[in-house]
């Protein structure tokens, strides 16, 4: 019998071209794409996810993309579930899966499988959840790195993952990536690249001003509607970057010039511990963007499918 196939995985900082890319060699050699992006999973959320566009979906076929309310917590666990299903059906039909997406810990999740922690405790969750409002983020990261720095980075500042982790290390004396894996259904090669830091940056700056005069403070205002920013625990959906000052300027307490600025630095901040969970993490080397599209069309052109 032959061995499964290797599959390639494309991944990138954010506004790095990731998308544009992946669309053209999707095109070029007829692979479908997966997406693994946190916030791209859900439906309604498209200016500021920078989400496919409609025509863009239609030329590809896409998978974990719209599939799932605002209203829903949509967990890496969950994300796994769909992906390797997704990945399943489009073997067995005899395409070429290219998992694309900057979400480093969905990418870890297929690549090493995910930590074998007991299963969440909303009422252990709950005294966390007020730590955090009242000594912030940096203050409960900073509990974690006074004992393991390397899950303290794991955390990429997602203030779901750091109550997560409080969680599980005040109940067991470890952290959740001290649990050990689940053994991932796949074999991947990760393809990573990014422009040069100044070329990244300017890139997200201007991105993020055309998002906020595409309509952003108004997605978010409905995203509001639908979802109040302000409940206990923190909504997921609502650790989508952007979307609080977008709603400040839809409500008129942030003008949009200052919003832009503040959403920049966030993505860059955020770009940056991309690069590091790509490395870290995902052990890839990142490249010039020519060196990895033309090392990912040399392998999509020899990938065989059983």
């Amino acid at each position: 019998m032959p061995a499964p196939p290797i599959l390639p995985i494309l991944t990138a900082p954010t506004a790095a071209g990731k998308t544009a890319l992946a669309l053209n060699l999707a095109r070029q050699f007829g692979a479908e794409i997966v997406a693994a992006d946190a916030f791209t999973v859900y439906r309604g959320l498209n200016i500021g996810t920078a989400k496919p566009t409609p025509e863009e979906l239609a030329s590809v076929p896409h998978h974990l993309i719209d599939v799932a309310d605002v209203t829903e917590d949509f967990d890496v666990a969950r994300y796994r579930t769909l992906a390797e299903a997704a990945i399943a059906d489009i073997l067995t039909r005899g395409r070429l899966p290219l998992i694309v997406g900057g979400t480093g810990f969905y990418l870890s999740a297929l690549t090493r499988g995910l930590p074998l922690t007991p299963p969440a405790d909303r009422a252990a969750q709950a005294p966390i959840e007020a730590e955090l409002q009242a000594r912030g983020l940096d203050a409960l990261l900073a509990e974690i790195a006074a004992v393991n720095p390397a899950e303290a980075a794991r955390m990429e500042r997602n203030p779901r993952r750091v109550v997560r982790a409080l969680e599980v290390y005040r109940q067991t004396g470890k952290f959740p990536g001290e649990f050990g894996y689940t053994t991932p259904a796949f074999t991947y090669r990760v393809f990573a690249f990014s422009p040069e830091l100044s070329v990244l940056e300017e890139r997200i700056r201007q991105r993020t001003g055309a998002m906020l005069g595409a309509g952003w403070p108004q997605e978010a205002q409905w995203l509001a509607a639908q979802v109040p920013p302000g409940h206990l625990p923190r909504p997921t959906v609502w650790q989508a970057l952007g979307y609080a000052e977008a709603l400040a300027v839809a409500q008129g307490t942030l003008s949009a010039g200052p919003a832009a600025g503040q959403i920049a630095l966030a993505t860059r901040q955020y770009a940056k511990r991309q690069l590091t969970w790509t490395r870290q993490q995902l052990g890839a080397a990142v490249q010039a963007p020519p060196q990895t599209s033309s090392d990912l069309e040399r392998f999509l052109a020899s990938a065989t499918v059983c």
